[in-house]
């Protein structure tokens, strides 16, 4: 079977959701986690955006030992030299390199010719061939270029040195027809010595970067590009786990698999919807708390009859375990260590302390500490450790048919604060105090409250979205403990202090 090839962009495209912002040490462990899952090629970041995707960037290439590890360029001298810079100590580094090629584009944002575009292409494509071994070109807006000239930029791109096409619907413009037949095309009128791998970059505004993807499969791409979760711009892109999981499934349709070890998809999911602060959806594919939950009678009839009367696919093959073994307050530092290991965190002796201290204050507010509640625990702290500012005090007073009160106490770089306020209710009164300290009144756009595990004991998990009132820019916070209250003035504290960091 054909093996096709996984490129996962969530640290460079995935970030780019509105909101969304890894610290390097986040991005090294969903990078590692990446690699686990089976990535073959990792975008680890846009090395001229910023110092910060810089040191990412490298930090990245320096921790992978497996896949390959690119970043993106312009097709600018300078941009090229900044990943060389960011990637030259990599095990395996590779060049993206990506211009575009539709008539909007071209008259409105770069404003150049046709000609001028080829002659770019040519020259910095050429330029990154002397410098990396594997370089990939993408002709940006691909599925609004006209075919003729989309060739001429390709075949350009191949002739300068490039080896890995990547066809981006940039706009989620296309459908799968359309799609699949573009690859097709181009497959077949290019020219080149050497064998060149073709990839998929889709984006989801019309619903459909899933389909598109496996339209190219089908037409002779052997790499597809996604985000874990489909998290992206606009409404995201191609969700990789759903792609993985598809191929898998239908495997005597596709005749193609690939390298991705399923059983890590709803680890790996869970890992970027916490750093990231975007919840999965609970009717999303593959990995959404309701994939496979069965409301209907009859369906819950034929399921206990044979599963595969309504299940196609099976909880276990995606990494959701029925009988995970919990921990408890009686757990010493030896199962703690190892369920860790089992989980994929290997920290150091002074990060096993914290984290086993925060493990033992979590048990003792809960009998049966779980996969889910370990991996939230972790999640939660390797953000706090990056974070100038965190919630050190939460009292609240509640009088019923009446205004509650909050008293806030908040250390940021080294310094205390406190502040008091009312509200309508206790989560307001909370805000209103945290606002009185940050010195800033951010509208509230989103608060979601999700449980981690059944029970009445389950640790909160809170999403904040926040917007500057001036830019509109919206800012995401995660807040998790097992107090809803304390869960919540955490994803407001992350949330504001980001925005503060945001407004310097």
């Amino acid at each position: 079977m054909r093996k096709i090839q996984f490129f996962d962009t969530t640290l460079r495209d995935g970030e780019q959701t509105p909101g969304v912002n890894f610290n390097t040490k986040e991005k090294v462990q969903i990078a590692l986690q990446l690699e686990k899952w089976g990535i073959d090629t990792i975008e680890a970041g846009f090395p001229i955006a910023s110092p910060g995707d810089f040191e990412a960037v490298k930090a990245i290439g320096q921790a992978a030992t497996k896949m390959t590890v690119a970043g993106l360029a312009r097709c600018q001298k300078k941009d090229i030299d900044r990943v060389y810079e960011a990637l030259k100590e990599a095990k395996y580094p590779q060049i993206h390199v990506f211009l575009a090629t539709s008539p909007v584009h071209m008259e409105y944002k770069l404003k150049m010719t046709e000609a001028e575009v080829l002659a770019s292409i040519k020259e910095h494509v050429t330029y990154a061939k002397e410098r990396f071994e594997k370089v990939q070109f993408s002709p940006e807006d691909a599925t609004r270029t006209k075919r003729e000239f989309l060739l001429k930029a390709v075949q350009t791109a191949i002739d300068a040195g490039a080896t890995i096409i990547n066809i981006p619907d940039t706009v989620g413009y296309s459908n799968p027809t359309e799609y699949g037949a573009l690859f097709a095309y181009l497959i077949s009128n290019i020219q080149s010595q050497e064998e060149i791998i073709f990839s998929s970059h889709c984006h989801d505004d019309l619903g459909m970067a899933t389909a598109n993807a496996l339209a190219a499969i089908e037409n002779g791409a052997n790499r597809v590009e996604g985000t874990v979760n489909g998290i992206g711009e606009r409404a995201g892109n191609t969700a990789l786990e759903e792609v993985a999981v598809a191929l898998h499934i239908r495997k005597n349709y596709y005749q193609a698999e690939s390298g991705i070890v399923l059983a890590e998809s709803k680890r790996t999911s869970d890992i970027v919807a916490r750093l990231s602060g975007v919840a999965v959806p609970r009717n999303k594919a593959v990995i959404g708390a309701n994939a496979f939950a069965h409301e209907s009678g009859i369906h819950q009839d034929g399921v206990l009859k044979n599963p595969e009367t309504y299940e196609i696919i099976t909880p276990q093959l995606v990494g959701v375990k029925n009988n995970a073994l919990p921990l408890g307050k009686l757990s010493g530092r030896h199962a703690f260590v190892t369920k860790l290991e089992e989980l994929g965190y290997h920290l150091s002796e002074e990060g096993l302390k914290t984290a086993f201290r925060r493990f033992k204050d979590l048990a003792d507010k809960k009998k049966q500490i779980t996969d889910q509640d370990l991996i939230a625990l972790m999640a939660d702290e390797v953000r706090t450790e990056e974070e100038s500012a965190r919630l050190v005090g939460l009292q609240l007073q509640y009088v019923s048919c009446g205004r509650q009160g909050a008293i806030v106490t908040v250390e940021e770089e080294g310094q205390t604060r406190e502040a008091s306020a009312i509200g309508a209710g206790s989560i307001q009164a909370i805000y209103n105090s945290i606002d009185q300290i940050f010195d800033q009144q951010p509208k509230l756009v989103n608060y979601e409250i999700n449980a981690l595990t059944a029970g009445e004991d389950a640790q909160a998990e809170v999403h904040v979205s926040v917007a500057c009132p001036k830019t509109g820019r919206r800012i995401n916070g995660i807040g998790v403990d097992f107090d809803v209250l304390e869960a919540s003035a955490k994803a407001y504290v992350q949330a504001s202090s980001l925005l503060k960091k945001e407004a310097k």
